[in-house]
């Protein structure tokens, strides 16, 4: 076997990053991913800036494992060749705006009417239902409209800074994707039904919220009271979004009490972390680094007056402590005693990180158009099913003709989709 999902077939009409995320994954298990694409290809071809005509470092990041067929979904020709490989398919993955499917005739009533076994998983932006139902799905308005962009406090420009080191929602919703559909084939096995899976960005951005956002009735969070009773009266003051900002962060402010323990600080040379959430971890790294906390005291208020202004003054002191030592002898110090700590690191050396490589997390490739390169491999590994190899991410159309041959069409077949726009590649 090349995988635990050695034998099923994927056909992918996604675009961007969410749909795609989905894909690698289901291919890292080694499922067959067709990758559909429309005669202009995927936008992310071009994502992030491309170095070769349809290449950028973004697509292939989300795309290798799978293989590409263009096809016009707007030619009856291209319909029918996408329904051919539905027809012996597992799985079909889409992530366009819930209209659309429809319109290019590939969505869930039409290909399960075609494959009734069919697993069809469907990600929207903002689910089917509601004022936004239908509307466009990306990252940054997931951001915005789920909180998380308000709730970092991060300003640029008079306005709050979205993420931008990686677009978390869409991963978050491919993960959700490979869950699902996952579960899906399992239950498929015991019933021989498929089914129709959906999620959202906005439904994987407030997952990864939950526990900010868990509700008890008559106890609220300091944020919620001051959204439930101040915020109403600040967006009626004239005050500026920056303004309104900083007092939603005093709201939202984490006493120097918690963050003495888990943060990054500032070394003789560079920086570590450290991520002590129990008490016993948090007295282990008082004593490594010398200093007294009289939250260790039974009965002690952490809420008091006298206790905030004790921790905001010792939050100095343990700063002024780990300046003296160099990053490498916190950390031996730390990892002698159990304390849990980290260097903090720049994400482009990660590729030549002794441990990323151990866990063999760094992959080399042939690419058609990059020549032999590193990159991301996939993020688990099984003992008894171990996928073999991984294939590089597909040139637009590269594989068009070898797998419309697989979906029964002969060579005079294929050359007429290819002569009339149907088909590219």
């Amino acid at each position: 076997m090349t995988g635990p999902l050695d034998g099923v077939k994927v056909v992918e009409f996604t675009e961007i990053i969410a749909g795609p995320v989905s894909g690698v994954m289901l291919s890292d298990l080694g499922a067959d991913v067709i990758k559909v694409e429309p005669p202009w290809g995927d936008p992310w071809r071009d994502g992030g800036g491309p170095f070769a005509k349809n290449e950028s470092r973004a697509f292939i990041a989300v795309n290798r494992g799978k293989r590409s067929i263009q096809l016009d979904l707007t030619k009856d020709d291209g319909r029918e060749a996408a329904h051919r490989l539905v027809r012996n398919a597992d799985i079909v993955i889409t992530n366009h705006r819930p209209d659309v499917p429809a319109k290019l005739g590939i969505d869930y009533e039409t290909l399960s009417a075609i494959n009734p076994g069919i697993i069809y998983a469907e990600a929207s932006a903002y689910g089917l239902k509601g004022p936004y139902a239908g509307g466009p799905g990306y990252d940054v308005l997931a951001q915005g409209f789920s909180g998380i962009i308000a709730s970092e406090g991060i300003m640029w420009r008079g306005v709050p800074r979205m993420f931008r080191t990686t677009p978390f929602v869409d991963f978050a919703t491919g993960y959700s994707i490979v869950q699902s559909v996952c579960a899906a084939l399992y239950f498929r096995e015991k019933s021989g039904r498929g089914q129709k899976i959906g999620t959202s960005l906005l439904a994987n951005a407030l997952t990864t919220l939950s526990g900010h956002l868990a509700r008890i009735p008559g106890n609220p969070t300091k944020p919620q009271q001051w959204y439930d009773e101040d915020l109403p009266l600040l967006q009626g003051s004239g005050l500026s979004y920056s303004e309104i900002n900083d007092l939603y962060y005093e709201a939202r402010w984490f006493p120097s009490a918690m963050l003495i323990y888990y943060r990054p600080y500032q070394t003789a040379d560079g920086l570590i972390t450290v991520a002590c959430l129990s008490e016993p971890l948090r007295k282990r790294m008082a004593d490594c680094v010398g200093f007294e906390d009289r939250r260790f005291r039974p009965g002690y208020d952490l809420e008091a007056p006298e206790s905030i202004e004790f921790a905001d003054d010792l939050l100095i002191k343990v700063e002024e402590l780990i300046a003296e030592k160099t990053a490498e002898e916190w950390l031996r110090l730390f990892h002698e005693a159990g304390v849990p700590a980290m260097p903090v690191l720049f994400l482009e050396g990660m590729l030549d990180n002794e441990q990323a490589q151990a866990n063999d997390l760094v992959i080399e490739q042939e690419h058609h158009a990059a020549g032999v390169m590193q990159l991301v491999g996939p993020s688990v590994n099984f003992s008894d099913t171990t996928l073999e190899a991984v294939r590089p991410s597909p040139a637009l159309g590269g594989h068009t003709a070898e797998i419309l041959a697989e979906a029964g069409y002969t060579a005079a077949e294929i050359a007429t989709l290819l002569e009339s726009g149907a088909a590219l590649g």
